[in-house]
């Protein structure tokens, strides 16, 4: 895992330029303190900062040149299947190192950039230069595990694994870039969502790279032109039904591919049935595995059932409480780590899980995206054959303003709004805790927002309304909610403790094979992964009914989850005191 930072030039750099450079690539060291590297030529700078995990030694680092000089490579994340790319592409290409980062160089010019994108298998974004062509190429991976910022503006693109890092490169003297400008519809988005959603992010200048894209840049004419090359309507389309046979072997590939690695790996163990899976699955090919969990004081505890089952696979087990004394303090520190609003507050026991286990490994293996790719969230039930796209009946904005002016009707007016007033993608984004159109009229008036502006475009622009009801809620949530929250959660997360973590359940062949299975074989409440580990894991576990790992908001009433205003603007009122807020 490492950290990607770089920019388009307008010629050579001069020493204040290349040390403006290395100042905003050297923000990311925590992504990668093992090593610093960057590229530079008239045209471009390539900045890395490295976690060494497969091949540690010298030849791994990066930026990675091509032997004869015309293609440069830097890779945030990991190729699973490296070794099978290798074999193919070791007879007419030399590799000069062990690095599963290599295979994208060589194949990049055996297949072009469609072919190669085509055939990894992995976590990663990367930037890859072609002196010849006079072309950039920036690519992020089919789910949107690792993440990927771009600049444009004015003639120059920039790119970064963090938005930290571009906050560095702009505003600067040397460079002549000017100052990051907010986007206020962005932070609007927010209070909805929970979180800015793709390809939006806290300024105007900045976009994140979708998921499954590619983004060519012709460094001439400073033309960019973004393509996708993977959309999860591939696998629904393929009508490949799956059995619980075919789910087991598929994580059991999954999960081995993922465990390669030259540093010492651990888990992610919880009391769920994800990771749970992932965990039982990884002890039938590997003893003495390292097991990491977290709890809370109060509330939901999962901790004794994650206990049993690492008792039962003899692992290594490390477990730690979050207290409510410590949590405070960790919201100050959602700022540093996400860069822009962001109000999952789950992202506080992941920090110190991942930092728990970052003092004995630096790899781990997690259980996340279980929900969106085997139907494990119960709102999937409870909607049923709700349509999405209706609109919510006339009254709605009555019943938020009486609640605003007497606060004693809260309990009321949300019941009426629920069950009597609120349809389609309001009532979706109620269930998930963001704030629905009618509540944001303060904010609406501050950021001059446009009256005809649509508060659930995202949603809008992901839901497919021909799929039966649940496939259609799995892939709007696998589209929006797992990249830009679940998976941004653990990026940053881990990576702040220098730290990878992989996601076995994301493997490309294992999740086409549960969205290509139809609805009513796959089941909900993740029955078909359920039957695929039947006689693997205790019925005490599989018939546990979810629990999430969200903080126990209900007993902590203390500063950000104190009643009142919602979470999220708590969260952007406690981080972003700078910005205009009503």
């Amino acid at each position: 895992m490492c950290g990607l930072f770089g920019s388009t030039l307008t010629g050579a750099a001069t020493p204040a330029e290349l040390k403006h450079l290395r100042a905003a690539r050297d923000s990311l060291t925590h992504r990668g303190p093992d090593s610093q590297g960057d590229y530079h030529n008239d045209d471009v700078y390539v900045g890395h900062t490295r976690l060494a995990i497969v091949d540690t030694s010298a030849d791994g680092n990066q930026p990675m040149c091509s032997s004869d000089g015309r293609l440069v490579l830097a890779v945030n994340g990991e190729i699973y299947n490296f070794i099978e790319l290798k074999s193919q592409l070791e007879r007419s290409h030399p590799f000069h190192s062990s690095s599963d980062s290599e295979v994208i160089l060589h194949g990049y010019r055996e297949w072009g950039i469609q072919g190669l994108l085509d055939r990894l298998e992995g976590m990663f974004a990367f930037v890859l230069l072609d002196t010849d062509k006079q072309q950039l190429f920036l690519a992020r991976d089919r789910v949107g595990i690792k993440p990927l910022y771009i600049y444009n503006h004015n003639g120059r693109v920039a790119w970064a694994s963090e938005l930290k890092a571009l906050e560095r490169f702009a505003d600067s003297v040397e460079l002549r870039t000017p100052a990051l400008t907010v986007d206020y519809s962005a932070i609007y988005d927010y209070l909805t969502y929970q979180y800015i959603p793709t390809p939006k992010s806290l300024y105007r200048e900045v976009t994140k790279l979708r998921p499954g894209h590619y983004l060519s840049v012709d460094l001439g004419s400073a033309r960019t032109r973004e393509q996708p090359y993977w959309h999860i309507d591939e696998a629904i389309a393929s009508g490949h039904s799956a059995n619980p046979k075919d789910i087991a072997d598929l994580l059991r590939a999954s999960v081995s591919r993922q465990m390669i690695s030259d540093v010492p790996l651990g888990f992610f163990l919880s009391g769920g049935i994800d990771s749970t899976a992932v965990v039982t699955t990884a002890a039938e090919m590997q003893a003495n595995l390292a097991t990491f969990s977290i709890g809370f004081d109060r509330g939901n505890n999962e901790l004794p059932i994650a206990a049993q089952t690492a008792d039962r696979l003899r692992t290594h087990h490390t477990a730690a409480v979050l207290q409510e004394s410590a949590a405070s303090p960790l919201i100050q520190q959602m700022r540093t780590l996400f860069d822009e609003p962001f109000a999952d507050t789950s992202a506080l026991p992941t920090y110190l899980v991942a930092k728990l286990a970052r003092e004995q490994v630096t790899v781990v293996l997690t259980g996340d995206g279980g929900d969106e790719v085997f139907s494990g969230y119960g709102r999937y039930e409870h909607l049923g054959d709700r349509n999405l796209t209706a609109r919510s009946l006339p009254g709605l904005g009555v019943t938020c303003a009486i609640r605003t002016r007497v606060p004693q009707l809260r309990k009321l007016t949300r019941g009426v709004e629920r069950y009597a007033l609120l349809q389609g993608f309001g009532y979706y984004t109620r269930l998930l805790g963001g704030l629905i159109e009618q509540e944001k009229v303060a904010y609406r008036r501050a950021w001059q927002i446009e009256r005809d502006y649509d508060d659930y475009w995202h949603f809008r622009e992901h839901y497919d309304a021909n799929l039966d009801p649940q496939t259609a809620l799995q892939r709007l949530d696998f589209l929006t909610y797992l990249p830009d929250d679940i998976l941004t959660k653990v990026d940053r997360t881990t990576m702040a403790h220098s730290l990878e973590a992989r996601v076995p359940l994301l493997d490309t062949a294992l999740l086409s094979a549960a969205f290509a299975t139809p609805a009513n074989k796959r089941g909900s409440n993740k029955q078909l992964l359920k039957r695929a580990m039947s006689e693997r894991i205790p019925d005490a576990i599989l018939g546990r009914e979810k629990t999430g790992f969200s903080v126990p908001a209900a007993q902590w009433r203390s500063g950000v989850f104190e009643t009142g205003r919602s979470r999220a603007e708590n969260l952007l009122h406690a981080n972003f005191t700078e910005l205009e807020l009503p």
